[in-house]
Order: C-alpha cells, then sequence, then structure tokens
C-alpha cells in the first residue's frame, strides 16, 4: 500500500525563491545538511555572499517567471520554499511551480493577515500551497512560551503541547547548584523527566547521573508538560510571578504579542512611528501606546522600566534592540530578551546583559525543516542557534517492517550525539529508559546534537521498502 501522503520521501533537491534573512538562513542550513540548494533572487547582491561561502547555486531572476524557474532547475525540484518580500509573488510562484513543474511539495512565506484569513485561497485547486509560512506568528508564539515560562532561555511543545522539552541556566544557590544529576530522583521524586544535554562554556556534557551542575550551565530537559515547572524551580530557584511587560516596537511582532498578553498582564508598547502607535491604540484594547524611541533614558525613566518584569525589544533595528535591552537592563528591568535579526550575533550577546537573544529565521527554520525531513515527522524544532535539533517522529510499521518497533530502548543503536528523550503514547508521556519498548504508532522525541547525523535517524526510523 502507499504510504499515507504526510509520509515524506526522501526530498534531495531544493528550490528557494528570496535571498532575504529567511531564505539565507534556511539556504545555510540546508546546504550543511548537504542538500541539493538553488537560490532565486532577483538582486545579484543578495546572493553573492551565500555563493561565495556556500556550495549552492544561485540565480538571478523574477520568482514568478516560468523561465527563471526553469533555469533553476523547477523541473528537478523535491520542494519549493517561497520566501520573498511579496505576498502575492509568492503565491504566484507556488502555483507556477505546481502547473508547469509538477513541484511535489509547495512552501509559502505569508504575511498579510487578510489572506491568512482565507485559507481556501491556498488550495490545489487555487495558489496550491501545501503550507503556509508565517514568521512573525511563530516568533510570536515562542516568545508566549517564555512569558509563561519566564525562567526558561528556549520552551519548545510536542505531541500538541503534551511534552516539552525546555533550556534553563543553572543559578547561584538553587537545590541543583553544585549536586549531581541523580539529585533530582530525591529532589523530585514523583516526577520523570530526562536530562539530554548540558552546554558549558559553549561545549557539550554528555548527562549522566554522576553530572555535576554548575552555576550557568545550560541544561536542556524534557518532562510532561505539567511538570516543567517544578523541574525548573530546581535549577532556578522559587519563580517569581510576571506582571508587567514592556515592548519596544509595534511592528508584526510586537503587535501579535501585545495581542497574545494584554488580557493577563500589564503590558506597553513604545513605538517610534506616529501613525503606527495611533493605529496601535485603536487596535489594542488593553495595551498602553507609548510614541517614542526606545533608547531614550528619560522615558524608559518615566515609565519606570526599573519595575518591569520582562522587557522585549522587538524593532527591526538590531542595534536599537541591543541598545534598548541593554540600558533597560541596567536601569533594573528584571529580564530583556531581544530580537537579532543577524543570527551571528545571538552567540555573542545571549546569557549576558540580554537574557535571551533570539533570531527569527533561525526560530522559524523548523517549521520549515518539518517539511524537508522524510518520513512521517511531525515537528522539528532548531536549538543552540541552529547547531542541534530536537524532532518529533510517528514510528509506523510492525517488528517485521520496522528496525525500531518491539525493541529494547538499550538495543538500538542510535548515532553519535543522538538521545531518544521520551515518547507520547497516546495520552501518556513515557520518560525513555533503557528498557523502554518502541511500538507502532508511538510518536518519539529525539535531540540530536551532532546534524550530520540527521539521515542515519530518518533511515532508523523508516518503515522498510518491503511494507509498501
Amino acid at each position: 500500500m502507499p504510504p499515507p501522503e504526510r509520509w515524506k520521501t526522501t526530498v534531495s533537491n531544493i528550490l528557494i525563491l528570496g535571498a532575504g534573512r529567511v531564505g539565507a538562513s534556511v539556504a545555510e542550513q540546508l546546504v550543511h545538511e548537504r542538500y541539493n540548494v538553488t537560490i532565486v533572487d532577483e538582486n545579484p547582491e543578495n546572493l553573492k555572499p551565500l555563493a561565495d561561502r556556500l556550495d549552492l547555486r544561485t540565480v538571478v531572476g523574477h520568482a514568478a517567471s516560468p523561465a527563471v524557474l526553469a533555469a533553476a532547475g523547477a523541473a528537478d525540484a523535491d520542494l519549493l520554499l517561497a520566501v520573498t518580500p511579496l505576498d502575492e509573488l509568492n503565491m504566484v510562484a507556488c502555483k507556477i511551480a505546481y502547473e508547469l513543474f509538477n513541484i511535489p511539495t509547495r512552501l509559502a512565506r505569508i504575511r498579510d493577515p487578510d489572506l491568512l484569513a482565507r485559507p481556501e485561497l491556498f488550495s490545489e485547486n487555487n495558489f496550491a500551497i501545501d503550507h503556509v509560512i508565517t514568521p512573525a506568528q511563530i516568533v510570536t508564539d515562542y516568545l508566549v512560551s517564555l512569558v509563561e515560562n519566564p525562567e526558561a532561555l528556549q520552551v519548545l511543545d510536542f505531541a500538541d503541547g503534551k511534552a516539552q522539552l525546555v533550556a534553563t541556566r543553572v543559578e547561584a544557590g538553587a537545590h541543583m547548584d553544585g549536586q549531581d544529576l541523580a539529585t533530582l530522583n530525591r529532589l523530585l521524586p514523583k516526577i520523570d523527566r530526562r536530562v539530554v544535554s548540558i552546554y558549558r562554556k559553549g561545549h557539550r556534557i554528555h548527562p549522566d547521573g554522576d553530572t555535576i551542575l554548575q552555576v550557568g550551565d545550560e541544561v536542556f530537559f524534557l518532562a510532561a508538560t505539567e511538570h516543567i515547572r517544578d523541574v525548573i524551580k530546581e535549577m532556578r530557584g522559587t519563580e517569581k510571578p510576571i506582571k508587567r511587560i514592556t515592548l519596544s516596537g509595534g511592528g508584526n511582532v510586537g503587535f501579535r504579542l501585545a495581542q497574545a498578553l494584554e488580557n493577563d498582564y500589564q503590558v506597553k508598547i513604545i513605538e517610534s512611528n506616529r501613525e503606527r502607535a495611533n493605529w496601535l491604540a485603536e487596535a489594542l484594547s488593553n495595551t498602553l501606546v507609548l510614541r517614542g524611541d526606545a533608547t531614550d533614558e528619560a522615558l524608559l525613566e518615566s515609565e519606570q522600566v526599573d519595575r518591569c518584569d520582562l522587557y522585549f525589544a522587538l524593532t527591526s533595528d538590531d542595534e536599537d534592540n541591543i541598545m534598548s535591552s541593554l540600558l533597560a537592563k541596567q536601569m533594573g528591568a528584571r529580564k530583556t530578551i531581544a530580537i537579532i535579526n543577524r543570527s551571528r550575533y545571538v552567540d555573542l550577546l545571549q546569557g549576558g546583559k540580554i537574557d535571551v537573544a533570539i533570531s527569527p529565521a533561525i526560530a522559524t527554520i523548523g517549521s520549515l525543516l518539518t517539511h524537508v525531513r522524510s518520513g512521517d515527522v511531525v515537528a522539528v524544532h532548531s536549538l543552540r542557534r541552529g547547531a542541534a535539533e530536537a524532532m518529533e517522529i510517528i514510528v509506523h510499521g510492525t517488528s517485521a517492517t520496522s528496525r525500531v518497533i518491539g525493541k529494547k530502548l538499550d538495543d538500538i543503536k542510535l548515532p553519535s550525539g543522538a538521545d531518544l528523550a521520551a515518547i507520547v503514547r497516546g495520552e501518556k508521556v513515557l520518560i525513555a529508559h533503557g528498557d523502554t519498548i518502541i511500538e507502532a504508532e508511538d510518536h518519539v522525541i529525539l535531540f540530536v546534537d551532532n546534524k550530520a547525523h540527521i539521515r542515519e535517524i530518518e533511515k532508523l526510523f523508516a518503515v522498510k521498502m518491503g511494507f509498501f
């Protein structure tokens, strides 16, 4: 029998339209994973830096031109990613890719809320878009998860929110400061969880029960969602409630975030553009909108930023975000989170005066990689600024057609750098142990530190071809 439509076959050739921040970041990620990538952009200046440092093909031209798409190898492409700055161009390109070149999978970035409110436009009979990507909403959801878990650096959902993978930093004086991981069994005897990785001064430590945690360690652990805060408490101490939130920048992300938070928190937005500030004041019902410059010390002082629990820097200008975050922190804001569009800056900034630095492109990549991976991959999350990955795979087949079904975890040879952290079986979250046996239709959650082994993992969990 043929595999269900969502079981993706191997993707080799990927065509990207648009060499902006998202397109360039995705291209770099995919090239490092040894995919064949071609990227199209009208501006040769956008393509030159990519061609100089990456093993990919570049084509200068209009993304919706049949001739340009043909020259870019559309006839042989397995997947199209349309991420030009124009929604309409992305939509038309997907339609042409479907009608003229029969590209099997077509993804498009769509930002206009009016278009997003009409999903029928994306059907096969209309613009033939298989999956819509909205980076602003992806980033907003990411930021909301950090508000809900203020002591976390990263919070990732799996199995429709039943399980979460969380990164947090060990704080001086916390219960786990200076303790080995086995101590968690004593502190949390009724809560099962798995520490999948520890990063100390940028280097990974593979954890075991004897691993002693130190102040500043970045700890990744997985647990059922209802237990996450209990585990964080042991690493960080008592969680302080969030009440007051200040947002710098009322663009797409700032507006969406304020909309998501304003009924539960005291939210302020600082927006420099008068017209946009007026629009925000009309569109938001419980948010205080201020027109001004978030790097203005007098403004921050007058708005009592020292009483702010969370300060988000969300403008499109990296320098403004960096400066306003540093200023807010210096003036007494409890925690600062900044969007940094240049992903290479993120490692330099996070963990210093800026508590969390986020690259929107890297946050978006996981949503795209879900559609690139072969097999029944439900979710992919990029970690450590793209260096590591967490993925959720549904296991299909029988013990005769699968390499993993019916086997204990100890008997499954995972590639180096990979850790099967948990299994979601129905409504139950089962933290993986050596004697855990994998069953058909389990959702397995893996942490992958070495992305060079992604293909091996896909092959390991794939149904043998004889099944079909």
